[in-house]
Parts: structure tokens; sequence; C-alpha cells
């Protein structure tokens, strides 16, 4: 709680006192009837370029608030009100719609479609349920403004606490930004023993010589997440739950099956990523142009594993009290490169990278005979490249890496070609192969409880996919992918003790997925927007489990009021996915299991939403799952955890431009 109100404190005074130096920038907003929203304007005046020197008779617009990811695509700050933004006003703050969120914020959440990371060479560290709000990094952003920015985000918890994201932004000089930000969680829960605390320091900064033949972008960023674990309602008590009686309503009164566990995944990350032109790009028509680049990156993070008493849930311990388990990763990253440019050739990248890393635990294990080590250490030294070129107005993109020496095989190649017909349509093509080694904690994994105790020795994973895009004004934006996944690793109980066990299967996995978003205006205030998403799964092994069908439609009404001073938008969405043996939650490994013993799912979610915006200020309320009362009390976003019950929330984001 403290860190949450010194958060907003220290960014609310940031402004006060830049307020005082700068002038506060005017701003105004009309509904486009055609697209229904605020269009994005934090000045009157001119649209021309403006001078950063002269901040305080500036007239700046909101394009020149500028967003820089990771691989150096550029966006600029958007306040508008839309549907989007509905979607993304969540704990992620991102577009949930292919995950399930546990009851409580700030908890995991279950996967409703596959994804994985396409140019990974080397593991990941294990917990992956832990890590949908872990910001790797290309999550980190990068800015560059006219004059200060702040961004305040408030969002109600579930029954005690309140989630926030505070960032501020400010450009010093032309040359150089930095921000900082903080995004923090407290949530009690309505069941027992959920607690939920997290937080999420970013700091940023970006730097270019007056000459721009030098660039920087660096980051700290430092997390801190933890969740109390219970183990999900007991057997027991699932009938209780599904009853809908009202004794059972106050889920406290649930028994739960333990309440003094709790895991936690901490990490801090620096992060250097700078180049020099040796050859520097006159204008848009030079024809070369070289650069070294060369990035640098450190990550230490660990996660822990905390119980008071040893729990049958887990199989034997080997202590009665104090249980604690702690695995870490320390990740040195070191690449250096060269960058062509040529406007006949086009862009060619090449690079060479060395990976340490030390992985594992404090003592070594001895467990029925079989010697267990204690870590997973060395080095590897990859090569990797990249290709770009605009052909005939086709967009081309080819990129490729291998690992030359080291403990790890690892190898990816993607390629992919998009073309723009008109501002109303475009379409493209991708293909990817990637093989890695199946996660840390699948190789090495140690605990004080007796069956999470492993050494393998597995093969690597080996996916391939072949995807198509297009995107249409009229048809609106559709994909399609084909996946094929060899050398499958997953977690599943091991029918010989109940317990959970890492396995690889020798089965091809095929897997088809079709997206489709599409928004329809009718009426002139009012909009349908779907979001449609089909699954097939070819898998013999049955250890590749999604639904088949999930969707998303919300219908909703929106129209300025007060000569356009307030911008509202009121409707109601429905959400919906189709049976399946949906995969179970191990609070311990902080891992999805795949179970085949029951069918969840097939349960309609109905969410009504007011939310408006009055200048720079979005307002949010939101009356959540609002039909779980005489729906049925059949829902679960894993086994053994039910899926949240009706909730009214309220949030705001708050823009400061000064």
């Amino acid at each position: 709680m403290r860190k949450i109100i010194l958060a907003f404190f220290l960014v609310f005074c940031m402004n006060l006192v830049v307020g005082q130096i700068k002038q506060r920038i005017n701003s105004e907003g009309t509904v486009d009837q055609a697209n229904p929203r605020y269009n994005d304007s934090v000045s009157r005046g001119s649209t021309e370029s403006t001078s950063i020197k002269d901040i305080k008779n500036l007239d700046a617009k909101i394009e020149q608030y500028l967003i820089i990811t990771e691989s150096n695509d550029t966006t600029y700050v958007d306040t508008t009100l839309t549907i989007q933004k509905e979607y993304k006003f969540n704990y992620l703050r991102r577009d949930n719609f292919e995950l399930l969120p546990f009851s409580n914020a700030g908890q995991t959440y279950n996967s409703l479609s596959y994804t994985y990371k396409q140019d990974a060479l080397m593991p990941l560290f294990g917990a992956r349920a832990r890590h949908f709000n872990y910001m790797e990094i290309e999550d980190i952003k990068y800015y560059q403004v006219p004059t200060p920015f702040t961004e305040l985000y408030y969002k109600t918890a579930f029954k005690q606490g309140q989630q926030i994201d505070a960032f501020f932004t400010v450009n010093t000089s032309k040359q150089l930004n930095f921000s900082l930000a903080y995004k923090g969680l407290r949530s009690l829960g309505k069941y027992q023993h959920i607690l939920t605390s997290t937080g999420n320091f970013r700091f940023t900064t970006s730097y270019n010589t007056k000459n721009r033949r030098y660039f920087a972008n660096a980051h700290i960023v430092m997390q801190d997440l933890m969740n109390q674990e219970n183990g999900g309602v007991r057997d027991d008590n699932i009938p209780f739950f599904e009853s809908g009686n009202p004794e059972f309503l106050d889920r406290g009164v649930l028994a739960v099956n333990f309440q003094d566990a709790e895991n936690i995944l901490k990490g801090k990350r620096f992060h250097l990523d700078h180049y020099y032109y040796i050859i520097k790009p006159t204008d848009s028509l030079s024809k070369n142009a070289l650069s070294v680049n060369h990035v640098i990156s450190f990550e230490d993070k660990f996660y822990e594993y905390n119980q008071d008493a040893a729990n049958d849930y887990f199989g034997n311990a080997f202590q009665s009290k104090g249980l604690r388990d702690r695995v870490t990763l320390e990740n040195f990253y070191n690449e250096l490169g060269l960058n062509y440019e040529n406007n006949i050739i086009g862009n060619v990248k090449f690079n060479v990278a060395h990976t340490n890393y030390n992985y594992g635990y404090d003592k070594v294990a001895l467990l029925n005979g079989r010697y267990i080590t204690n870590r997973l250490k060395g080095d590897v030294v990859s090569v990797n490249g990249a290709y770009n070129k605009i052909i005939s107005g086709f967009q081309l993109h080819a990129e490729a890496g291998l690992n030359v020496t080291g403990d790890f095989d690892g190898n990816y190649i993607s390629g992919n070609a998009s073309y723009t017909m008109n501002e109303n349509f475009k379409f493209g093509a991708h293909v990817n192969h990637n093989s890695r080694a199946p996660n840390y904690n699948y190789q090495l994994f140690q605990s004080v409880y007796a069956n999470y105790n492993w050494q393998n020795s597995f093969k690597n994973t080996k996916t391939q996919q072949l995807g198509f895009l297009v995107e249409s004004k009229l048809l609106g934006t559709a994909t399609l992918d084909f996946t094929n996944i060899n050398d499958f690793t997953y977690f599943k109980k091991d029918g010989i003790n109940n317990l959970i066990k890492p396995f690889q299967t020798d089965q091809s996995i095929s897997y088809v997925k079709v997206r489709w978003e599409k928004g329809f205006d009718f009426f002139r205030k009012f909009t349908l927007y779907n979001t449609i998403m089909y699954q097939n799964v070819q898998d013999n092994g049955a250890v590749f489990n999604l639904p088949e069908l999930t969707t998303r439609n919300t219908l909703m009404y929106s129209n300025g009021f007060f000569k356009d001073a307030l911008f509202l938008q009121t409707g109601i969405t429905f959400s919906y996915f189709s049976n399946y043996k949906m995969n179970g939650y191990d609070p311990l490994l902080a891992e999805f299991y795949v179970q085949n013993d029951r069918d969840y799912g097939n349960f309609p979610r109905f969410d009504f939403f007011v939310n408006a915006k009055i200048s720079q200020i979005r307002i949010y309320l939101k009356a959540e799952h609002f039909n779980s009362a005489w729906t049925g009390y059949n829902f679960y976003s894993a086994p053994n955890y039910p899926y949240r019950d009706f909730a009214v929330r309220f949030g705001v984001v708050w823009n400061f431009f000064l």
C-alpha cells in the first residue's frame, strides 16, 4: 500500500513542479462519426512540426509524443476512447482475449490458445504462470516528447486493495529523454489465502548526439510478483460452490487445500542497446549507411515457493515445517553487430552474441541413489542476421539465428511478406521455424517435496508455422496459422502416485488457428464488435488441449454530449469458450499441467460497461460477469479454481500534457 501511494505522490509532485515552469497545453476533441471516438489533439493551431527549444510557446501536436519499441517501431500517444481501450483496461494493460484470468487480480491466467517465442535460442526460466505480468525486454518502451507527459492508471481490485500504474516522461533536450514508471497491485481476493501483491518499477532513457550518429536506449527494470497460494477449492467443497446455495456465496467459507503457502518471482534487469553510424544516411534517398550496434543486458531473477508446513497435496516432504524452494537464474547477454543499408540491396544486419547463464540451486540432491546436480551453467555463442527490403510494394523481412557453440543447441528462421494495396486492404504471409531446448525447470528442478526433484535430458522442441493475414476495412482482420510441433514438453500427473512430473511426447502435434475481428456500425451511434477464434488440434497423445471455439462480442452505444465535452460509450460484452480438457494449475511449480479427467468451459460471461472521456480523462465502470447468479455456478479458470463472481469495478486513466 505504501508503495502504491508513494508512486502516485511522486508522479503527481513531478507534474506540479514542472507545471509551474512550463505552460499547460490546451486540448480539444471532436467525435468522428465514422469511427466514434474522441480525436486526439493536445493543441489548437498549426499542425507543423515545432521546436522543443521554445517550450513556453510550444503548440504541440499529439503526433509529437512518440513511443518507440525495442525493435524501433514508432507510434504516438493515444488518448482516444475506443472499444480496444475497454479491452485493454485490465491488470496486464493489453487485450487478454486469449487468456482466462483467475478469481483474483494479479493471479495467473489459463491460456486459451498457444503462442511461442519465435526467435528464442535459449531455454526460458520456469514458473511461466508467474510471467504474464513480468516485463521482458520487448515490453519496455522508450519515448520522445516535446513537453513532459504523465499517465496515471487506477482500477479497483477485489474485496480489498487497488491497482495503479503511474508513468512520467520528459525530454530535457532534443537529445535526452528519461521516463519513470511504477505499476503496483494489492488485492485480497474473495477466497481464503489468495492475496496478491506485485510491483513493476521501470526506468528508461534515450540519447542521441546532435549530429545524429550515435543513438542509445537503456532501461532498468525491477519486478516483485508475490501470490499467496491455496491449492484451489477442496474436492469435497466443489459441490457447495456449484450448488449456488446462498450460504456459500461468501466464498471465504469454502475450504481450500492449504492456507500457508506463497510463491514469489523477483527480477532485475539492466539493458543497453546502442549503435553508431560509421556512414551516416544524409536523407531518405541516401544510397548507403553503415552502423555498428551493440547490446549488453544482465538479468538476475529468482523464483521461490514457501510453505509453513508440509502438505500431502504435493506428496511426501523431506521436512515437516518451514519448507522453502528457491531457484535462481543469472543471464548475461552481449551482442555486437553490423547493419548495412542500401536503397538497392536493402537492409542487411549481422550479429554475433555471447550468453553466459547460471541456473540452479544452492545444494545438490541425492534421491533414491540418483545424484541430481544443483547447477546448469555455461556459455553459448550464437550468430544471427536479418534482411529487410521493399520490392514492388512488398515489404519483405527475413531473420535467422543459430547457436554455434555451447551446451544448448538452438536455431530459428523466419520470413514474412506484406503488401498494402490501398488504405482499405492489406495482406501478408509469414513462415517460422524454431528449435530450442525446453525451459530450465523441465531440465532441472529441486524441492523439499520428494516428487519435485528431477534432472532430464529432453530433446529440443521443434515448432514450424505458416500463417496468413488479411486486413480489410470491409471484411475486418483475419489471421490463419498452421503450426506443427515435435517433441513437445509438458507437465502431467504421472499416473502412479498422481503427482506432477515433466514429460516429452514423441507424437507430432498439428494445430490450426483462425481468428477474425470486425466492427459493424449501424444507426450511426451503435457498434457491434466481434472477435472470434477457431482452433483445431490433431494430437494423438492428448497432451495439447485447447477450446475449439472462443468468442467475444460487444454491442455498444457511442455519442458526444454537452457540445462534445463529454464522450460516452456504454454496452454489453458477451464472452464464451467451448468445453475442453482445461489445463490444471500447480502452485509449487507455478506451471499449468495437462489433465484429461474432466471438461471445463461452456459458460457465458456478460459484462456491462459505461465508459466516458472528459478532456484527457478516461473513466471506466463495469459490472463484470453480472449473469453469474442465473446461468449456473459451473465456471472455472482451472480445475478447482473458480472463475470470478459478479463484481462492480471502477477505474480511471488520466493523461497530463504539461
